[in-house]
């Protein structure tokens, strides 16, 4: 609910892929390979693109300029002791910098005088400040907390991985934003409470975990006599890693002590004051449909996350499609192994024998981890023979922090610094090893690192040339129907080597499926929150912790997981279209480089650059 103008003018908010960062990285990649194939629509810039550029960045630099978070994400050190406005005030401003800049796109530039590239720019920003007109309607009905991520963990997560302290003015800074924490809660506390004046509150089961997370951000020092808290250790590490007196160590600590037991301290209060209020209001665990014109809501956000026009009924005769015709795969699989039984079955039998878990220790932890981070070097090994280029930023692979699993997703990408400062992140929650299931540990890291978001989102950030609007901003039906794809692009590289490992696979791709026919049933069929569990219990290998983990949060999140099947059918119809058109002549690394030049593009202008491929190939 935070700066409309940011997550719309930079483009479509990426889901699980906010910057984050810290430590040194855990896998270094080679350096990039450059691409040998120049992109099949590109063209010498004209001076109407120049100035096209000129207007889009300086949009972009300025609706950034009013998000000091989001500055800090990119490296900027501006504004370093403010955390951004989240007032209905700010919002409704942000949405006037939008169609002032669409005002000065249509009345400054000239269309027919830029080249194609320069013609997808004006296009893709047009449509992004639209939609911003567009969702300034619905900007009430998205939940300010909920488990999938509240701003009691957000920022949190945010000072601990983003705020960088070289310096005592950055410390400063750290202790400044703790300050504002008071401000920040407060301004929260209004917006929940105007929701629910409004019929919109979170259902029911968001208030008990998104408050016990809260509440362990306030365990240890110096909130009692344990040993230092989450924030408090992670601000002394910063500081006593600085070149200065230790008087002035001492000085900055103490300074941060009393922030956290004062105006931090009293930010959260609020917080809980505000949930407490509006928690006898939830009634309810039902999908978009309870809330007021929900079915209109609901219609908008799936074209947000699709980009298409399809109805619910479509994508969910998909999904239904699609789960017949993966789980046809997976009986096959079963076969070849030799399991006598039902699909159901063969389920039960991979949840429950100990070979397919990890010790739910830290020792299993540590080993999940490490065979993440094979999993990846394996890719990079290999991906030159796939891709022309490869990003230069480095991934490293991470366990989600304790403090924030009960509300953070079971894995996802967070991008790296513009700068180098701060590697790209793959992270993954382990809160509950019983419930990871090393079958589809590969699947996974294809996705949410190698080849899959790293490779889409960090190479984004690296095209040089293109606006800062399309390198920082995105659509999720592209990056997460690139990371599905992803997955599936494993097999052709000759991963998932023994049976097992590829049930894995398609029990992934099969997840993606049932989502598209849950989230439907739940917010246009009306299905209740049992009924969907349910259903992925029958039709998903997904372990129990995580059927209910994902069905909550397309609870709290309608329409966007449709887009990781969407995504992933289009660029896969779009890859046989161009393998049918041109025979012989298809290489792989020149498709991927069609698909990945131009970063996130919505599914018919991706249709678009791929036709023009094609036609210059043939």
């Amino acid at each position: 609910m935070k700066n409309l103008a940011v997550l719309l003018l930079v483009g479509t908010a990426l889901a699980g892929c906010a910057a984050q960062g810290g430590r040194e990285p855990s896998y270094v990649p080679a350096a990039p390979v450059m691409a040998t194939a120049p992109a099949p629509v590109a063209a010498q810039q004209t001076a109407e693109d120049a100035r096209l550029l000129t207007l889009v960045d300086s949009a972009f630099d300025e609706a950034v300029a009013r998000s000091p978070e989001f500055m800090t994400s990119l490296g900027i050190r501006q504004d370093y002791g403010r955390l951004d406005d989240y007032t209905d005030a700010a919002r409704l401003e942000d949405a006037r910098l939008s169609e002032a800049y669409l005002a000065r796109l249509q009345a400054e530039i000239d269309y027919d005088a830029l080249t194609t590239d320069g013609q997808l720019t004006y296009d893709l920003f047009k449509r992004q400040a639209e939609r911003s007109r567009r969702n300034l309607e619905w900007r009430w009905h998205d939940f300010v907390f909920s488990t999938n991520g509240s701003p009691t963990g957000d920022i949190p997560a945010f000072l601990i991985n983003q705020h960088r302290v070289d310096s005592v003015a950055d410390a400063e800074a750290y202790v400044s934003r703790l300050r504002e924490v008071e401000r920040v809660m407060s301004e929260i506390a209004a917006n929940i409470r105007t929701q629910a004046e409004m019929g919109i509150v979170p259902p029911q089961f968001v208030f008990e975990p998104v408050r016990a997370d809260a509440q362990n951000v306030l365990k240890g020092a110096p909130f009692d006599d344990g040993e230092a808290g989450t924030l408090l250790q992670d601000f002394t590490t910063k500081v006593e890693a600085l070149s200065a007196p230790p008087a002035e160590k001492s000085r900055l600590i103490a300074s941060a002590r009393e922030a956290l037991t004062g105006p931090f301290r009293r930010g959260y209060d609020t917080f809980f004051a505000a949930m407490d209020a509006v928690e006898p209001l939830a009634t309810s665990n039902d999908g978009a449909w309870r809330l007021p014109r929900g079915a209109e809501y609901y219609a908008n956000n799936l074209r947000n996350s699709t980009t298409t026009e399809l109805s619910a009924d479509a994508i969910h005769r998909i999904g239904l499609n699609e789960v017949e015709r993966i789980q046809g795969e997976m009986r096959a699989i079963m076969e070849r192994v030799g399991f006598k039984g039902t699909l159901q079955q063969f389920f039960e039998y991979i949840k429950t024998d100990p070979q397919f878990k990890y010790p739910n220790t830290e020792a299993g932890r540590e080993q999940y981890l490490e065979d993440a981070r094979g999993f990846v070097a394996q890719v990079m090994a290999k991906a030159p023979e796939y891709f022309h280029r490869l990003p230069e930023a480095d991934l490293e692979v991470r366990a989600v922090e304790d403090w924030r699993e009960l509300t953070a997703p079971v894995a996802f990408y967070n991008r790296p610094a513009p700068d180098g400062s701060r590697p790209g992140i793959y992270y993954v929650n382990l809160a509950d090893m019983t419930q990871v299931l090393k079958p589809q540990i590969e699947g996974i890291s294809y996705h949410e690192g190698a080849p899959g978001h790293h490779f889409q989102i960090a190479r984004a950030m690296e095209l040089e040339g293109l606006p800062k609007f399309r390198r920082f901003g995105g659509y999720g039906v592209y990056s997460e129907g690139w990371g599905l794809y992803a997955e599936r692009l494993g097999r052709e590289m000759g991963f998932y080597q023994d049976p097992y490992s590829e049930f894995g696979h398609l029990s992934l791709e099969l997840w993606r499926a049932v989502r598209l026919v849950t989230d439907t049933g739940l917010h246009a069929k009306r299905w209740s929150r049992e009924d969907a569990i349910r259903y992925f219990q029958e039709n998903s290998l997904l372990s129990e912790r995580d059927i209910v983990k994902e069905v909550e949060r397309y609870i709290n999140w309608p329409g966007q997981a449709t887009s990781y099947k969407m995504g992933q059918l289009k660029i896969v119809e779009l890859r046989q279209k161009a393998e049918q058109a041109l025979g012989d002549r298809f290489d792989i690394r020149d498709f991927h480089e069609v698909v990945l030049a131009d970063a996130a593009l919505p599914l018919d202008l991706l249709e678009e650059r791929v036709d023009a491929y094609i036609a210059q190939a043939r």
